[in-house]
C-alpha cells in the first residue's frame, strides 16, 4: 500500500513539474486561470503529491520493505561525502556567484548528486522508485531548460566569489544538520554507524 501511495504522489509532484516545462501549455494555463490561480494550483498539487510520496515511502519503510539488492558498506560512506557538494549546490543555486555562474543550474546538479548518492547506498525497491525518479526528473528538466527559449523567471543578479563562500558555508552547516539531526531523528535512519 506505502508503494503505491509513494508512486503516486511522484506521478502528481512530477506531473505538475513537468507541466512547468512545456511552456507553451504553461502560458495558456495562466492565460485561462490568471498568474495568481496558477501558482496556488500548482503548489498545492505539488505539496499533495510531495505529502503523498513522504507518508507512502514512510509506510512502506515501516510495512512493505522489499530488498533488491545489498549496497556494500562503503557506499554509505561514498553517499556521505556525495551530500556535502549536494547540499552546497542547492545553497549556490540561492547565493548566486561564480558556483552558479559555472554550472548555470546548481539546483538540479545538487538534486541529481543526492539521488546518486542514495541509489548507491539503497538497495531496496521503494528507495530505487523514490531516487531513481528525482534523478530521472533531474536529467529530464536540464535537458528541457537547453530547449527552452524563455528564461522561465525574473534574472537575479550574480554575486562574486563572496557568495559562493556563504553558500559553501550554508551549505556545510545544512549538511550537517541533515545528517545529523534531520536525517535519523525524521528519516529514522543514522548516517553514521549504519
Amino acid at each position: 500500500m506505502g508503494l503505491l501511495v509513494m508512486i503516486l504522489g511522484l506521478v502528481l509532484f512530477f506531473a505538475s513539474h513537468i507541466f512547468t516545462t512545456k511552456r507553451e501549455a504553461r502560458a495558456q494555463a495562466i492565460a485561462r486561470l490568471g498568474e495568481g490561480t496558477y501558482k496556488i494550483i500548482y503548489s498545492l498539487v505539488s505539496l499533495a503529491g510531495l505529502a503523498l510520496i513522504i507518508w507512502g515511502y514512510a509506510h512502506y519503510r515501516s510495512s512493505g520493505w522489499i530488498d533488491v539488492w545489498y549496497p556494500p558498506k562503503a557506499m554509505k560512506h561514498i553517499a556521505l561525502a556525495l551530500m556535502l557538494p549536494a547540499v552546497i549546490l542547492v545553497v549556490a543555486s540561492y547565493m548566486r556567484g561564480r558556483i552558479y555562474a559555472t554550472l548555470k543550474h546548481p539546483m538540479l546538479a545538487g538534486i541529481k548528486l543526492w539521488a546518486a548518492a542514495h541509489l548507491l547506498a539503497n538497495g531496496d525497491l521503494g528507495s530505487i522508485i523514490l531516487f531513481g525518479s528525482f534523478l530521472a526528473w533531474a536529467v529530464y528538466d536540464r535537458i528541457s531548460l537547453k530547449a527552452r527559449t524563455d528564461a522561465g523567471a525574473p534574472p537575479i543578479p550574480v554575486g562574486g566569489p563572496t557568495n559562493d563562500l556563504i553558500a559553501v558555508a550554508v551549505g556545510v552547516v545544512a549538511y550537517l544538520a541533515l545528517a545529523f539531526a534531520f536525517h535519523p531523528v525524521v528519516i529514522g535512519v543514522p548516517v553514521i554507524g549504519v
